[in-house]
């Protein structure tokens, strides 16, 4: 099966689709990654073909300020950039990343089946669940039901606007105005990070978390008989800046971590840090990093707290922007970590040593990871869904 996987070049994105392709690729298909220029190099390094998503640049009709416009109008223009591309490519199925629409729309276009890809929990409003983004557990009772029911028809508002928009890029395109939508959505998340909700879709089925190591190197542990606590500063625009820099200052051996502790910040790139003789920072492979550590310490975005509950470990989470509040709180709720905003250097010191002394947060991680186990392989999924489309 020829398959081409769209996503743009958000690590969050890029890395989860690029993870996919090689599933695919090691199942005996033939994938194809449609990304930004930044990550070609390093996709075609991993054996994955590799071409530039055209379009990306902004243009001066575009309107950044708005969400829908942003989303919509621009994957329609991308969705016309890169037809005579996908043409070429002559998929039988295209995997189009949740927030990079442009992959579906061409694909439908083209009449090629296409299905969804979230590298992150299902984000679909619900009639059972808060508005997805509160961070809220669903409520309980006459009044947390209620509350929720508040909650929700004062965000209905933006989604019918957002539905308007999307109908409206369509007909400019030469689409229907009613979207099918995709025939299913991968859901890249663990079991534990989901929440449930009385209308799943039918079409929606949980694959498990697509991580992918964007390099080969090792960030080597200082020595020392201490924890080893990993720092993973969010790579979202949207992410809480100067986690690194505080953890250094107040994560110090002896007084705000044990004595013997040793901090490793992992990272794509940056500023340079002043190290002390019991940190190191820098690109290397998070998994592998990840079998040294006993904490870590990270910005909510999903690929990284899926990662550390995959390594049942647990975390301090200090939530940005986006989507990181809601997964930070599910996180919270769930056992694994302790949550901090906004950030201090005594409330970080704080949450490490709780985390690190308590036994249950580990535990939680753990039970977590197992869940892992059922959940289903994304190739087998996207085969059946083509199959059932011919």
């Amino acid at each position: 099966m020829r398959v081409v996987v769209v996503a743009g070049p958000d690590p969050g994105h890029a890395f989860p689709a690029i993870a996919l392709c090689r599933r695919f690729a090691a199942a005996g298909d033939t994938p194809t990654l449609l990304t930004g220029v930044q990550w070609l190099d390093t996709a075609r390094a991993a054996g994955v073909d590799a071409a530039e998503l055209l379009g990306l640049d902004p243009t001066a009709d575009d309107d950044d300020g708005d969400d829908g416009d942003k989303i919509h109008r621009r994957a329609a223009r991308m969705a016309v950039a890169n037809l005579d591309q996908l043409r070429e490519l002559a998929p039988d199925l295209v995997v189009s990343d949740v927030i990079t629409v442009c992959g579906g729309l061409a694909a439908e276009l083209l009449g090629i089946a296409w299905v969804e890809l979230s590298p992150h929990p299902l984000y679909l409003p619900s009639k059972g669940l808060p508005p997805i983004g509160s961070g809220l557990a669903p409520g309980v009772g006459v009044r947390g039901r209620v509350r929720d029911s508040v909650m929700r028809y004062l965000t209905a508002r933006s989604v019918r606007v957002g539905l308007r928009q999307r109908a409206q890029a369509r007909a400019g395109i030469g689409l229907p105005d009613v979207d099918p939508g995709p025939l299913r959505r991968l859901i890249a998340t663990l079991p534990a990070l989901e929440v449930p909700r009385p209308d799943w879709p039918a079409e929606a089925v949980v694959v498990g978390p697509l991580h992918f190591e964007p390099t080969e190197q090792v960030l080597a542990v200082p020595p020392g008989s201490g924890p080893v606590v990993v720092v993973a500063p969010s790579t979202a625009t949207t992410g809480t800046a100067g986690l690194a820099e505080l953890a250094l200052e107040h994560l110090v051996p002896g007084v705000g971590l044990p004595a013997g502790a040793r901090v490793a910040v992992s990272r794509l790139g940056g500023a340079p840090l002043e190290l002390p003789p019991w940190a190191v920072a820098g690109l290397g492979r998070q998994d592998e990093l990840l079998t040294h550590a006993d904490l870590v310490i990270c910005g909510g975005g999903h690929g990284m707290v899926a990662k550390t509950l995959l390594a049942g470990l647990p975390m301090v989470v200090v939530p940005g922007g986006g989507d990181q509040w809601e997964i930070a709180n599910r996180v919270v709720r769930q056992g694994s970590g302790r949550l901090i905003r906004p950030l201090n250097g005594p409330a970080l010191a704080e949450a490490a040593g709780e985390v690190l002394s308590s036994p249950g947060y580990r535990d939680a991680a753990r039970r977590a990871a197992a869940g892992a186990a059922g959940v289903a392989d994304p190739v087998r999924v996207c085969r059946e869904a083509c199959s059932g489309a011919k």
